[in-house]
């Protein structure tokens, strides 16, 4: 027992590890950031065109959704880190990754506002174009925030998929917080880092995975 405390739950591993482990958090959250917030908007983007009742707009957004949701992401990163150099297009790690990610979330993302969007009756968007709102108007100010409430636990749900997802950028040397474990591993020989860089991700997730749960069931009621 005490060999693996040693091994898994060394404290002393963990605090000499700690200044490693505080900046592949920041190179984390920094990630986050930026394909959440652009996987957001991305997806509302494909919604809307998905929605559209234009035909060059519809279909090559369903196409979209279709193709980057059956891509594992993982191939999906690979390919845009080590494929586009091949016809000239040449990305830093932290770059690759976001762009990846944002084909791939915002495919996800897009369903989910899709079917938010088609949640809301039509009433409501006529009755805000009677008032003499135009339809972006209409639809920015009141159908929007309605499905926005309807969906609200799979966004959270899908943005915690996408905070988890991020781990997958240490393959391609990102120094996020995966990343940042492994290497405190290599130096220190011991797990111990691994451990830790978990227990990050738990405390952080933990408490967004209940209030997806305690949403879901206020919702059920």
């Amino acid at each position: 027992m005490d060999a693996v405390i040693r091994q898994f739950f060394n404290i002393e591993v963990m605090m000499q590890a700690a200044p490693l482990l505080l900046q592949g958090l920041w190179m984390t959250a920094q990630l986050c950031a930026a394909v959440v917030g652009l996987g957001l908007v991305g997806g509302l983007l494909v919604a809307l065109a998905s929605l559209s009742p234009r035909p060059l707009l519809r279909y090559p957004a369903l196409v979209y959704v279709d193709v980057f949701r059956a891509l594992p992401p993982l191939v999906l990163l690979v390919f845009v880190y080590s494929g586009l150099p091949f016809a000239g297009v040449e990305l830093s790690p932290f770059a690759a990754v976001v762009l990846a990610f944002l084909l791939n979330n915002s495919s996800y993302y897009g369903e989910v506002y899709r079917a938010g969007l088609q949640s809301v009756p039509a009433g409501q968007r006529e009755a805000a174009r009677a008032t003499g709102l135009t339809e972006t108007q209409a639809l920015f100010s009141v159908v929007l925030p309605q499905a926005v409430r309807n969906v609200l636990p799979d966004l959270l749900s899908n943005t915690i998929e996408v905070v988890k997802l991020t781990s997958l950028a240490s393959v391609v040397s990102l120094a996020e917080l995966l990343y940042a474990a492994n290497m405190a591993r290599s130096i220190t020989y011991n797990a111990s880092p691994l451990v830790a860089a978990a227990l990050i991700y738990l405390v952080l997730l933990w408490p967004l995975a209940r209030l997806v749960s305690r949403y879901q069931r206020r919702l059920a009621i």
